[in-house]
């Protein structure tokens, strides 16, 4: 159901469940759980729900694409407007972020440079202060970090539709009070957790540790922040477009979109004759159909009629570019584009992207710019992980594991990855996304095919077949990475995230691991993980020797800590995995 309703506003979550009866908050999981039972039918704007067998309806009205105000969800049972199932449905609907790309041409303002693979791109702009953070965001960011600390207490499990709504509420202050980017990583927090408690097959732990990390991190610097730091984390509410005159791109690749907030679609990546990267994008409130099949839709640009299917392997020519800082074309009014001749991997200019050494390039990621390798590997086997099959490769004598980009099974990524690892001893240029780790690792977007010469494979959109694949080369042993093993640390952190405070309170020694980290030179993990241990049992009592609730303050800091420090020493790791 959560991909049939349209996206609620934050603040509309939270002033919903806020108005409830304590009896009622009690009763608000229940709600949502039976509220996903109930047919959903679309009219328009307006979203109708059946509520009861006695034929109540529930109505979202959304005219734009999200509910913006609390009126618009309206219930026709006994007890509304104070029932429970307005609550309930923008509980389960997807989270509106206000933060959007817009376009406002700013024609005084200087033309914005692309993410390009030569240089990490300018960080965002946001508003210029040496002072410290007024008032009223010192406020906000306390009321975040206090929310997301309460959500880290209880786990994914206990972190149910009213420690959401809390958040909700403290990401809509914090936009209010002008710090764009603690609410949008307060808003990713609660995609995680609802994604989380909904099995969704897009979710991953890791994914809600960065968010978690990210929100408590930018909500405990802004109050002792000045200058240019306050104004990073801060952040930026609005991208505008700029112009950016004429292009002539090349397309490269396109790869589905379908994330656990309930949006899908496609995005195809171009890059102009120097190398640097565009991508045109199609992504709106959707489910898996619409992932799959937003490949096949016309691209959003100008008056071309070509599909993102087509445009991956076509050209483009731009007249009246407007372009986002993060790269994405705009598609104004003014905008102007023709199909035209796209070019080869092997051939100009889209060689040049293969020319960059890999430890510049990985670099380039771990630096903030565009998170792209562009790869020339060998196909060595496959080898079993806890998430699935990952396919080995070799790229200039080091060995990198390639994953899929998504497990979702209306998608082919971890078919052809199964498929590509028979194709052992196959030298083929790739396209990943690098991911962070102690050794090197990517996930595999898009590759040149295995047997057509000239021809590319989008591992998200395209299906490979045994037929597609050459005489496999004799298997070889794949000798396991040696790793430092900081996964004992790690592994604390993200059980944290998933079962709250209390797993890690649980009685135990874990005197071998942080003599284990000693021995590898990892003594400060050491250190963090005695720390976040005690912090998680650590209990106080009054005069009469009842226990005090837990200080979930200080447990978030040194969870902080201890993810952060886990962060910077993966991404050291990973720029040494790679040759950097």
């Amino acid at each position: 159901m959560t991909t049939e309703l349209p996206a609620v506003a934050p603040a509309v979550t939270a002033e919903l469940v806020a108005a409830l009866s304590p009896r009622l908050r009690k009763r608000l999981d229940a709600g949502i759980a039976k509220l996903a039972d109930r047919p959903v039918v679309r009219d328009g704007d307006t979203v109708r729900i059946t509520v009861d067998d006695e034929g109540s309806a529930l109505e979202l009205h959304a005219p734009e694409g999200a509910v913006a105000d609390a009126a618009a969800i309206r219930c026709g049972c006994l007890l509304a407007p104070d029932c429970l199932h307005r609550a309930a449905a923008a509980s389960a609907a997807p989270v509106a972020d206000p933060t959007e790309t817009v376009e406002v041409p700013v024609p005084d303002a200087p033309t914005p440079k692309a993410s390009t693979a030569v240089s990490a791109p300018a960080p965002p702009p946001g508003p210029a202060s040496d002072d410290s953070a007024p008032p009223p965001q010192l406020a906000a960011a306390e009321a975040v970090f206090a929310a997301t600390a309460a959500v880290l207490d209880a786990g994914t499990d206990g972190s149910g539709a009213v420690l959401q709504a809390e958040l909700l509420r403290a990401a809509h202050t914090a936009r209010l009070a002008g710090l764009p980017r603690a609410a949008t990583a307060a808003v990713s927090v609660v995609t995680g957790l609802r994604a989380a408690r909904a099995a969704d097959p897009a979710f991953r732990l890791a994914g809600l540790v960065t968010a978690l990390s990210e929100t408590l991190y930018v909500a405990h610097r802004v109050p002792l922040a000045t200058g240019p730091e306050l104004t990073g984390l801060r952040g930026t509410g609005r991208q505008p477009y700029a112009p950016n005159g004429s292009l002539r791109l090349y397309g490269l690749f396109s790869e589905p979109v379908l994330t656990a907030s309930g949006y899908a679609g496609a995005v195809t990546w171009t890059a102009d004759t120097e190398g640097r990267l565009y991508t045109v994008s199609d992504v709106a409130p959707g489910g898996a159909g619409r992932a799959v099949g937003a490949a096949d839709r016309a691209v959003r640009i100008g008056d071309t009629a070509l599909t993102h299917r087509e445009l991956s392997r076509a050209g483009l020519a731009v007249s009246g570019a407007t372009v986002s800082p993060t790269g994405r074309l705009g598609a104004g009014a003014g905008v102007r584009a023709v199909r035209a001749s796209g070019a080869d991997w092997r051939a100009e200019p889209l060689e040049r992207l293969w020319t960059v050494p890999v430890a510049e390039q990985v670099g380039r990621a771990l630096g903030g710019g565009a998170d792209l390798l562009f790869l020339e590997v060998t196909l060595v086997g496959a080898v079993r992980e806890a998430a699935g099959d990952c396919l080995l490769a070799e790229c200039g004598g080091v060995p990198v594991r390639l994953t899929a980009a998504h497990d979702h099974p209306a998608l082919p990524h971890r078919d052809n990855l199964r498929l590509l690892a028979a194709a052992r001893g196959s030298r083929l240029r790739v396209i990943t996304r690098l991911t962070p780790a102690p050794h090197a690792r990517a996930q595999l977007l898009a590759t040149e095919h295995p047997t057509i010469s000239g021809s590319r494979v989008d591992l998200g959109l395209d299906r490979l077949h045994h037929a597609d694949l050459p005489v496999p080369a004799p298997a070889a042993a794949v000798p396991a990475p040696e790793e430092a093993p900081l996964h004992l640390l790690r592994r604390r952190v993200e059980q944290a995230a998933s079962g709250g405070r209390r797993v890690l309170a649980f009685p135990g020694s874990s005197a071998a691991d942080v003599r284990r980290l000693h021995r590898h030179g990892l003594g400060t993990a050491g250190d963090v993980l005695d720390e976040l241990l005690g912090a998680a049992a650590q209990r106080s009592r009054d005069a009469f020797g009842r226990l005090l609730p837990a200080d979930t303050g200080r447990f978030a800091r040194v969870w902080l800590t201890a993810a952060r420090y886990t962060d910077e020493v993966d991404r050291t790791l990973c720029a040494a995995a790679w040759g950097g």
